[in-house]
């Protein structure tokens, strides 16, 4: 079977970045994408989140496109939330050296049990 074009754009997804249009000056930038989806390891259900990016750029800033096909890839990858949170906050911050970031992943309840992982630099 064919592959949609969603599809292809988000095996092809790779992280890109713009140059900060106001470098001289502190601002935060707040990115919520409330369709987060990844695999659970363990059992294969599916978990759903909201992945917030808070940052405070530095020279360069993300492509709000590339981001969302980037953050789209994980919705076939079993990995635990941690995992998820940590690999995002570790990209972002690989590529923007931002001069301070949050990722925080705002996991859906599933079992009771509701999961919230932050991680800041």
């Amino acid at each position: 079977m064919k592959k949609k074009y969603g599809e292809d754009a988000i095996d092809r997804a790779r992280l890109e970045t713009w140059d900060n249009p106001s470098p001289e000056r502190d601002y935060e930038i707040d990115i919520s994408f409330p369709e987060f989806t990844c695999i659970c390891p363990r059992s294969g259900y599916p978990d759903f989140a909201i992945i917030r990016v808070i940052y405070i750029p530095d020279k360069k800033i993300v492509e709000l496109r590339s981001l969302k096909l980037y953050l789209n890839s994980y919705r076939q990858k079993a990995i635990s939330h941690e995992e998820a949170t940590n690999r995002i906050f570790s990209d972002l911050k690989r590529i923007l050296k931002p001069r301070h970031m949050q990722v925080i992943g705002d996991f859906n309840p599933r079992g009771n049990v509701k999961t919230i992982v932050k991680v800041t630099s």
